[in-house]
């Protein structure tokens, strides 16, 4: 008979357990026939796992044989299970399977602290928030049976620190400010809680443990603290230059306290209106106040170390500018008004409002008087009203522009400061003529003249008629005037060059003998008359005589006076510098060229006397012809 066993290698997981408890079953099977004898019938024993474990013969189901099986001494265990035929009797065949059993965890054990007592130190400037330190409790359990919840239970700063959980550990922070000055340790008690608890296991319990802090406050080098976190300052906007209005103080908190220097941020006081004593914090006043100007200033305090200048502090100051009563009330609604002359007696003429640029507590109330030598005035009245306005009233009627035109009313002011300030203003009143509406039309005595009708916009139109005439008569007198002006230019606007033209290249040595002054003259127009072409003559008069011709060998000088005295008596012209045009070449002469080009090659001696005698003579005669007319005559 044979049997056959399936045989396998089970791994199981299963948490702490009492004894008894089931942990699974195996089956196993049999070829054989079972309804022949014993020889399918199977009977199961446990062969390796004993003492912890068990199973049932018939039914194979194995279960915990202890109870205090505990995951944290033993976590995996093997069992070998055991199945035979016949019944077990001797003589029958068996298999084996193998069963790997896995204990589970459970929360069945407390948190501990590794020490009882943990020491900590932290500087008295650690920031609000910040870690101080960390504890942790240990758990024999796993997963999330190890995980413990932390609380400070007991201590003298429960109030300054606070501890978080943190996977599995606790956090110690800061919850306010630590000040080594005023006190520099403290003592917490912690606690750790299992966070997860099994209800089976309560009674095993407590799932807890303590431990005891330890916290020391070192000192640190601390900005200089101010007496307050901000100040408040009055002062009166007449308050005296260099008057003391108000001081800030503050003290260094170190052990080895350092003297503090006052200063003012100069970035909040742009204009420098306050001082502050470096020494002992007084702020002064620099420059005059005023409160319609501004009321508040802000301006800033720094404290600093003179030990250790980078340890500085910063506070605000606001100044308020109190009210003083130094502004005499102003009349701001016009200073000049009209009446009618048939206006009636008690009429409005005018309503003036006041203001004030004081600012008093229980508000604005002014008082109207007229002056003294004005107190009877038969004119006008004065109204107050209750809103600081006051009305102008006539007393009487019957006003005539013919009689008066301009009324002057000065009016006294006063408000209700201590002491009270006053100002006067004077009404300039215009007479006017209305019309039935009571609207003026004219306020001058010359408009109420003319004739009935005329408005004003008349009158403007007849003024503007005068302008344009007058306009009228100056351009033509002007235009006029162009016209009757001479053609002639004056003598020291026309400025001319005399012009000198010599076409003749001369007669060689037989100049230096003599020269004939009528070769410059043109032969065809001796006789002639020749007009005077550079200008047109206004007036016609006879030709002259010609002039005869000049012998041979006459002086050159001679000649130019000649010339000059005919030029300044000739009646065709002004005696204006003229252009003398000599056109006329000559007739040639006999001693042939002077070139220097014939004279360089000729062999002949040539006589250069007449240079001497005549260079000076034509020099004078350039001259004479370069000369203005009243070069002439001098």
């Amino acid at each position: 008979m044979e049997i056959l066993l399936f045989s396998a290698l089970k791994n199981l997981a299963y948490s702490t357990v009492f004894g008894g408890t089931y942990v699974t079953k195996v089956t196993a099977t049999d070829a054989d026939d079972p309804v022949y004898g014993n020889s399918a019938k199977l009977v199961y024993s446990i062969l390796e796992g004993q003492p912890y474990f068990s199973v049932e013969p018939h039914t194979a189901i194995i279960k915990t044989a202890l109870s205090n099986m505990d995951r944290e001494a033993k976590e995996e265990y093997t069992v070998v299970i055991q199945a035979k035929d016949m019944g077990g009797h001797m003589g029958g065949l068996s298999g084996t399977t193998t069963v790997t059993i896995t204990l589970t965890d459970v929360n069945d054990n407390p948190p501990k602290f590794a020490q009882s007592l943990y020491h900590f130190s932290v500087l008295e400037d650690i920031a609000v928030g910040e870690a101080i330190g960390r504890v942790k409790a240990n758990d024999l359990d796993i997963g999330e049976n190890a995980k413990s919840s932390y609380d400070i239970i007991e201590g003298d700063g429960m109030d300054i620190f606070e501890i978080t959980s943190d996977s599995l550990e606790g956090i110690i922070r800061l919850r306010k400010p630590l000040d080594f000055e005023t006190k520099n340790s403290y003592t917490l008690k912690v606690e750790a809680t299992n966070a997860y608890i099994d209800p089976r296991f309560i009674s095993m319990g407590p799932f807890k443990d303590t431990a005891t802090l330890k916290i020391v406050v070192e000192d640190a080098d601390e900005p200089p603290i101010f007496s307050s976190p901000t100040y408040l300052l009055e002062v009166h906007e007449n308050a005296a230059i260099n008057s003391v209005i108000g001081q800030v103080t503050a003290h260094d908190p170190d052990g080895s306290s350092s003297s503090i220097r006052f200063s003012i941020d100069r970035n909040t006081d742009l204009e420098r209106q306050f001082n502050i004593n470096t020494q002992d914090g007084k702020i002064t006043l620099a420059t005059p106040l005023d409160r319609e100007t501004s009321t508040w200033h802000n301006i800033t305090i720094v404290a600093m170390e003179e030990r250790n200048p980078s340890q500085i502090s910063r506070v605000p100051v606001a100044i308020k500018v109190l009210d003083v009563n130094d502004n005499p009330p102003e009349v701001v609604s016009g200073n000049e008004a009209y009446l009618c002359e048939n206006g009636k007696t008690g009429k409005v003429i005018h309503t003036m409002r006041v203001i004030d640029k004081d600012d008093p507590k229980n508000g604005h109330y002014f008082v109207y008087n007229l002056p003294s030598e004005m107190a009877n005035n038969p004119n006008f009245t004065i109204k107050e009203n209750e809103d600081n306005t006051f009305n102008i009233l006539t007393k009487r009627n019957g006003f005539s522009r013919q009689k008066q035109e301009v009324y002057f009313l000065p009016i006294i002011i006063s408000d209700s400061g201590n002491p009270p300030m006053s100002s006067t203003s004077t009404l300039t009143i215009k007479v006017c003529g209305c019309s039935n509406e009571g609207i003026a039309q004219s306020c001058n005595a010359e408009a109420y003249v003319l004739p009935i009708g005329l408005s004003m916009g008349a009158l403007i139109a007849i003024l503007a008629c005068i302008i344009l005439l007058l306009v009228i008569v100056v351009l033509f007198v002007t235009l006029r005037r162009h016209k009757n002006e001479p053609l002639i230019i004056k003598d020291d606007e026309d400025v001319r060059e005399n012009i000198i033209r010599y076409d003749d290249e001369g007669g060689g040595e037989e100049d230096t003998e003599a020269f004939d002054i009528a070769t410059l003259q043109n032969p065809d127009g001796i006789n002639g008359f020749l007009p005077r072409k550079d200008i047109k003559p206004d007036l016609q008069f006879m030709p002259r005589q010609g002039l005869a011709p000049v012998p041979n060998g006459v002086d050159v000088d001679e000649f130019i006076n000649v010339r000059l005295h005919e030029a300044d008596n000739d009646p065709t012209a002004p005696p204006y510098d003229s252009i003398q045009i000599y056109g006329y070449e000559g007739r040639g002469s006999v001693a042939g060229s002077l070139s220097s080009l014939e004279s360089s090659t000729s062999d002949s001696d040539q006589n250069f006397d007449y240079l001497s005698e005549w260079g000076p003579r034509f020099k004078r005669l350039g001259e004479l012809y370069s000369l203005g007319e009243s070069d002439k005559e001098t």
